[in-house]
């Protein structure tokens, strides 16, 4: 899997380290929008690997451009295929408004950061 280059939306139990990272991450999740500013939407949330989910209240954001190595990719089956296609179709029309707050004129601006949050 070493610097494998892939599409974008990696599979549900996919590990991964971040570009200067020194611990690996396992992808839980998509399109993660954070409590505290909703206008930002996150590629992916995940947990430590292989310590797991430790916090409830504790999940990792980070976008496909800050992955520097993949270790392990998860499940690709049809079910997951059929999931990713509609997840893309979704964001290419717009889909993402409907997880997003609305700002004060009415309008939602999802926008992809290059960072990794920690939320607790």
């Amino acid at each position: 899997m070493e610097n494998e280059k892939r599409d974008k939306y990696l599979p549900l139990g996919t590990v991964v380290l971040l570009k200067n990272g020194k611990k690996r991450l396992m992808i839980t999740g998509f399109c993660l929008v954070p409590d505290d500013d909703k206008t930002k939407v996150f590629d992916y949330t995940g947990c430590l690997f292989p310590e797991g989910v430790i916090n409830s209240k504790q999940s990792l954001m980070f976008n496909h451009d800050q992955i520097e190595k993949i270790y392990f990719v998860g499940l690709e089956d049809e079910e997951e295929k059929q999931f990713k296609k509609k997840l893309n179709e979704a964001i290419a029309n717009g889909g993402l408004e409907k997880i997003t707050s609305k700002t004060q004129n009415g309008n939602s601006q999802p926008q992809v950061t290059n960072e990794i949050r920690i939320s607790e």
